[in-house]
């Protein structure tokens, strides 16, 4: 789980089953002060992405609800995606990402003779992530293995 201050966790906590009921994963929840204001931002994601209007609809279903129930003094609320260079982080990222590219970064070369390489998300499940190297290798890596994996991005 990544490091959130309180309100940030608060607002997690309630934004999670709205997003859920919404079909949207709640990746992560940010209030860090910027300038003058104070912004709270909500991270939604899905597989196949979020657009726009998917942060529109989200924002209008929790807005109230944070009125409500958010102990808060943020000047500004806001919803986007995580980002398309957005690091995985948990099991949760590497099953929402499977079957797709991702370029890997390991701690050390031990387990596989090389530190990084390019591969598809065959499947995650606990703390594994087994790939299929673009050498056609297969890998298992257990989490802790992973330094770093990002989504290859092809433009």
């Amino acid at each position: 789980m990544a490091k959130r201050s309180k309100i940030a966790q608060e607002a997690y906590d309630i934004a999670k089953p709205e997003a859920e009921k919404m079909g949207y994963d709640l990746v992560d929840a940010e209030y860090k002060k910027e300038g003058q204001d104070m912004f709270l931002r909500l991270f939604i994601d899905r597989r196949g992405g979020i657009s726009i209007d998917d942060c529109e609809a989200f924002s209008k279903v929790i807005d109230p609800i944070f009125d409500e129930k958010l102990k808060c003094d943020a000047d500004y609320f806001e919803v986007s995606s995580p980002g398309l260079t957005r690091p995985l982080e948990d099991i949760s990222d590497y099953k929402r990402y499977e079957g797709e590219l991702v370029d890997v970064k390991l701690f050390t070369a031990e387990k596989l003779g090389t530190k990084s390489f390019t591969g598809k998300i065959l499947e995650a499940k606990d703390t594994t992530v087994i790939f299929e190297k673009e050498d056609g290798t297969g890998a298992e890596l257990e989490l802790t293995d992973i330094s770093k994996a990002v989504r290859h991005i092809v433009f």
